[in-house]
């Protein structure tokens, strides 16, 4: 299972970008702000597009009562988050290696691909939750109160995917590239369980 070996390591290894690239990026335009402002977030952190733009979306939220967007400190995630990634990018290397050079089956493949699927179910459902409470956990003190048409206070959770309109604000929130090199990498490591099979047939075939 030489090449699939080998696919199911690089596919491991691309969970290596998240460490330097963003995994998701949350815009906010209005006509007030003619360059948008956006956030990006970081498996160890969230960080401004532009230098001053967590502090400008820190500043508009300000009045409608929603939290400061959290330090990487401030959230346990952000600690976690990055020994989950780095582990299963090391196991997935192990596994690859293994797969290489015939000492498991492709299953250890699909194995790791599920798991991994698991683990990201979870940090979205995590990642909603922080959204739901950072857009509904207002101050009553606000300076500004807006209401739904029937009386009940708004709410302003950004989208977990998708496009959303937010009082006077479009918001985009999509994966970034870190998202996108996770998504690419487990797509290879699935296709290296498929091609490994089909190689483990294929050699089953030649000495029967």
């Amino acid at each position: 299972m030489k090449k699939a070996g080998l696919i199911m390591i690089l596919g491991s290894l691309l969970l290596l970008g998240l460490f330097k690239f963003p995994l998701w990026n949350i815009m906010l335009g209005a006509p007030q702000y003619p360059d948008p402002l956006g956030m990006n977030i970081y498996i160890s952190g969230i960080e401004g597009v532009e230098e001053f733009d967590i502090q400008n979306i820190d500043g508009v939220n300000h009045y409608i009562g929603m939290q400061k967007i959290p330090k990487a400190d401030e959230m346990w995630e952000f600690e976690v988050f990055p020994m989950v990634i780095g582990g299963m990018a090391a196991l997935g290397v192990i596994i690859g290696l293994l797969g290489f050079f015939g000492k498991i089956s492709p299953n250890w493949f699909l194995g790791w691909f599920v798991l991994m699927a698991v683990l990201g179910i979870l940090g979205m459902y995590d990642f909603n939750a922080w959204l739901t409470e950072y857009g509904t956990n207002l101050d009553p003190n606000a300076i500004m109160k807006m209401t739904n048409p029937d009386g009940t206070p708004m709410t302003y959770k950004p989208p977990l995917f998708g496009h959303e309109k937010m009082l006077n604000f479009e918001v985009d929130s999509y994966p970034h590239t870190g998202g996108y090199m996770l998504f690419a990498g487990m797509a290879l490591t699935l296709l290296a369980f498929v091609v490994g099979r089909t190689e483990r047939k294929k050699n089953k075939r030649l000495f029967t």
